[in-house]
C-alpha cells in the first residue's frame, strides 16, 4: 500500500514538474517580446492539401532579421525553424479550408511562402499577418524581398 502510494505521488510530482516545465519554457520565449501564435506546415506539396495534416502549433518570435519559430509542445529551448528575412517570398494567401479549419485555430489566415526553395505554410491571426508582413517589407536597403 505504501509502495503504491508513493509511485502514485511522484507520478503526480513529475506531472506537475513537466507542465511547469513547459509554462517556463513558453515564458522564457516571450520574454523578450515580439511573438505571436503561429502554426507551422513544412515542406508542402504543390498540390493544395486540406486534409489538415502536418500542420505544427508554435510560437513566433522576432529576432532581428530572422524569425524563430518554437513548437509549443516541446522542451527544447532552440527554435525548430529559423526563416531569414531576405529568403521568405510570399506566394500565396488564403483561409483555411475543410478539414484545415478544424487543425488551426479559429481566426487563422494561411500565408503560403517559400524559404530557400522550400514551400511552407504559416497560419496566423489577421493581426499577427499584418505584423509579419510589415516586418518583411520593412528590410533593410538592398535586400529583396517578395510579398505577392
Amino acid at each position: 500500500m505504501f509502495l503504491a502510494l508513493w509511485v502514485g505521488g511522484l507520478f503526480v510530482a513529475l506531472v506537475a514538474v513537466g507542465l511547469f516545465v513547459f509554462g517556463l519554457r513558453r515564458r522564457l520565449i516571450q520574454r523578450s517580446g515580439g511573438t505571436f501564435d503561429c502554426s507551422l506546415r513544412w515542406d508542402v506539396p504543390v498540390e493544395p492539401d486540406l486534409s489538415g495534416k502536418g500542420w505544427v502549433y508554435g510560437v513566433a518570435r522576432y529576432s532581428g532579421d530572422k524569425v524563430n519559430w518554437f513548437r509549443v509542445f516541446s522542451y527544447s529551448p532552440r527554435p525548430r525553424r529559423v526563416l531569414e528575412r531576405s529568403a521568405i517570398e510570399v506566394v500565396a494567401r488564403r483561409m483555411p479550408e475543410g478539414e484545415e479549419e478544424l487543425a488551426l485555430l479559429s481566426d487563422a489566415i494561411v500565408l503560403g511562402c517559400l524559404h530557400r526553395e522550400t514551400r511552407l505554410e504559416l497560419a496566423m491571426s489577421e493581426d499577427a499577418l499584418t505584423g509579419f508582413l510589415a516586418w518583411l517589407e520593412a528590410a533593410p536597403p538592398g535586400q529583396r524581398v517578395n510579398v505577392a
